[in-house]
């Protein structure tokens, strides 16, 4: 190894209450620790971003460990081994995992798998990551989608949204998305085969979802909350099914949205309203992406990125999942494969 030191960023402050600052982050330079028996060494080539990623930081989740101030900053990674003691890996294999951020990682080597072939590394960070495996799983277990039902999914422009999309395709939905601005709402229609897309930022919620959903929403997947989850709850069909994904709106103003008004619809319609966690799933992650893929490979799938680029850019790659710039899954280039 010609590098023998290691360049981290750590986690500075507990973001309670409030959107994420650069003073959050804080970047140190460690001498490169050598793996050991059963370890491997690994060069981070890409990281992945989720707006999870905020919560850890704050303290509130209760599904994974939290992040203390001084420590690494989580994150999920592609990198290639560098330096291996294990027989599962040789020197040059490209290999996905909780890398972290860092420009190289030492850890055991069941902390990492190798990365899918066929298909561009990076998607074992997206569509065949826990990303893709959030949509696979939200819709199907918990929205149990029926040919000729009407999907609505918000933040259908992201990462997890558009797939979910694309699968209630499959399954025969009529389904429509929610997004930011015309382009993605035209990429929704255009590329990825939604039947319709709702622009928030420029067309009122209500009004489209009587002209869209004359019969109301069978399956609501949310990845947003706050208002828009209130205007999807006053349009449930009977039997509904609300699939509670994620909440980025309460990091529009840094503290949780208000309960929605309109929840007593759910009684009205007899819908059901229920969260999950996808590393509940972890055993079946290989099943479903063996089907992903096929879907890509068959062109039922299609996957965006949005790539940045510099080790030093790292926190402000995260800060654009809660400005909404990111267009497809959010990643941020560290360095080439040799």
């Amino acid at each position: 190894m010609k590098n023998d030191t290691n360049k981290q960023w750590l986690v500075n402050a507990q973001p309670v209450g409030r959107q994420l600052e650069d003073a959050d982050f804080k970047l140190q330079e460690v001498p490169l620790t050598a793996p050991g028996e059963d370890e491997v060494l690994v060069k981070t080539l890409y990281l992945g971003f989720d707006p999870a990623q905020k919560g850890w930081m704050e303290n509130i989740s209760n599904y994974v460990d939290p992040l203390n101030v001084g420590d690494i900053m989580r994150g999920s990674g592609v990198g290639q081994i560098v330096e291996s003691n294990s027989p599962k890996f040789k020197e040059g294999d490209l290999v996905s995992g909780m890398l972290c951020w860092q420009e190289f990682a030492t850890l055991n080597a069941a902390a990492v798998n190798k990365v899918p072939e066929g298909l561009p590394p990076t998607a074992s960070l997206g569509v065949l990551g826990a990303t893709g495996m959030t949509a696979y799983f939200g819709l199907l277990d918990i929205g149990k989608p029926r040919a000729g039902d009407t999907l609505v999914v918000s933040g259908a422009a992201g990462a997890t949204g558009s797939v979910v999309g694309q699968i209630g395709k499959i399954a025969g939905c009529q389904v429509i998305g929610i997004a930011g601005g015309t382009d993605k709402c035209k990429w929704l229609v255009d590329e990825l085969g939604f039947d319709a897309a709702i622009d928030y930022k420029n067309e009122n919620i209500p009004d489209r979802l009587k002209e869209l959903c004359p019969g109301g929403i069978d399956v609501f997947y949310d990845n947003v909350g706050g208002s828009i989850l209130n205007d999807c709850l006053s349009h449930l069909a009977m039997k509904a099914r609300v699939v509670i994904c994620g909440g980025i709106s309460r990091h529009e103003t840094g503290r949780m949205p208000a309960g929605p008004e309109n929840y007593f619809n759910v009684v009205f319609k007899r819908a059901t309203i229920e969260g999950f966690i996808v590393l509940d799933y972890m055993s079946q992650f290989p099943a479903a992406g063996q089907r992903i893929g096929k879907w890509i490979a068959e062109g039922k799938i299609k996957y965006k990125e949005d790539v940045q680029e510099g080790f030093e850019n790292t926190p402000r790659t995260l800060m654009r999942l809660f400005e909404g710039k990111n267009f497809g899954k959010q990643l941020l280039k560290i360095a080439d494969p040799v």
